[in-house]
């Protein structure tokens, strides 16, 4: 007995009951709802990127870089942040910023409970957003979104405010899961990011949730990653070693600058003497400066990020992502 006590006071919090059992079933379940949120907008924003820029209604994937508007692109991205500043203004302020910091701020001050009209207002918007060439990726959107769809699931139960925070960051890890291709990943994102903690009682439903997307993918949304790379040596040698150095080196001081370069734009914004529903359309007027001069800059740049996995971009391109897709981002973030 004193032993078991001993194992027991050392092992901690780190114990679990029974309890996880049905945490986890909801959690598989959340992952398949996850997958088809992840689904929806990724059509959503397909969808808005034809209406917007080719007049067209599909949901076929389409990129705003090909478009043959002229000068007219320039007034695309305002006319999507006009309709965004006036969805947040009248639907749900919530929808405001890319989506990881609202998770965290209903994570932390709202016992990770989450309105149910925020699951539809926030999709839609990040995709009229993205698809009015909007330079955002949809790691964000869905994170916020499939964590909203977890947490109102875990309200309809009436669980407590941790097994609430387990299911928003189980469904959050499976939408990353579902867009990405990526199960694992997630799942570290995830706990980095929202869970605070590596724990079996949230930690299983949370792994579950990602595994469960993961497996869902491949009828939803097909297999394959998001993006391939073509066959390379697995060893590089000590020159390949040292770029990855010098890559990890420079991307930590370029993700510093662009983090400090949001907190100044966030703070320029609040100067304004407006009300801060036109503040999505005086951003567009920055991306669609920046698309006109870089039209790949537009949207989610994912045919751009295809391409420089593939190593076959001029430096122009290269020149393009790190100056005018870096500034319009930050601007319009």
């Amino acid at each position: 007995m004193t032993n078991q006590r001993d194992n027991s006071q050392r092992l901690g919090d780190f114990t679990t009951t029974a309890r996880v059992l049905p945490i986890s079933l909801l959690a598989i379940g959340i992952g398949v709802v996850s997958t088809f949120v992840a689904w929806a907008l990724l059509c959503l924003i397909a969808f808005f990127t034809n209406a917007f820029y080719y007049g067209r209604m599909s949901t076929a994937p389409a990129s705003p870089s090909g478009n043959h508007l002229g000068w007219f692109v320039f007034l695309v991205p305002v006319a999507g942040g006009l309709i965004i500043g006036f969805m947040a203004r009248y639907g749900s302020e919530r929808i405001r910023g890319h989506g990881i910091p609202e998770a965290l701020e209903s994570i932390l001050i709202n016992g990770s409970k989450v309105q149910p009209r925020l699951a539809v207002l926030k999709p839609i918007s990040a995709a009229i957003s993205i698809g009015s060439g909007g330079p955002f990726g949809a790691e964000g959107p869905i994170i916020m979104t499939g964590g909203a769809f977890g947490s109102i699931i875990s309200q309809l139960f009436h669980l407590t405010a941790a097994e609430r925070k387990t299911l928003l960051v189980a469904g959050a890890a499976a939408g990353m899961s579902a867009t990405f291709a990526t199960p694992i990943a997630a799942v570290m994102l995830a706990v980095e990011l929202l869970l605070f903690e590596w724990k079996p009682r949230s930690a299983i439903p949370v792994a579950l949730a990602s595994a469960t997307a993961g497996a869902a993918r491949r009828y939803i949304l097909g297999l394959g990653p998001l993006f391939p790379v073509p066959a390379h040596a697995i060893f590089i040698g000590p020159a390949g070693l040292a770029g990855c150095l010098a890559a990890g080196l420079l991307a930590g001081c370029l993700s510093a600058l662009l983090t400090l370069s949001v907190y100044k734009a966030e703070d320029s914004f609040m100067k304004l003497p407006i009300h801060w529903k036109w503040w999505p359309a005086i951003g567009g007027l920055a991306v669609g400066l920046g698309g006109m001069i870089f039209p790949q800059a537009l949207g989610v740049g994912y045919d751009t990020i295809h391409a420089l996995l593939q190593g076959d971009v001029p430096r122009t391109v290269i020149a393009g992502v790190l100056l005018v897709k870096s500034a319009i981002w930050v601007i319009a973030l």
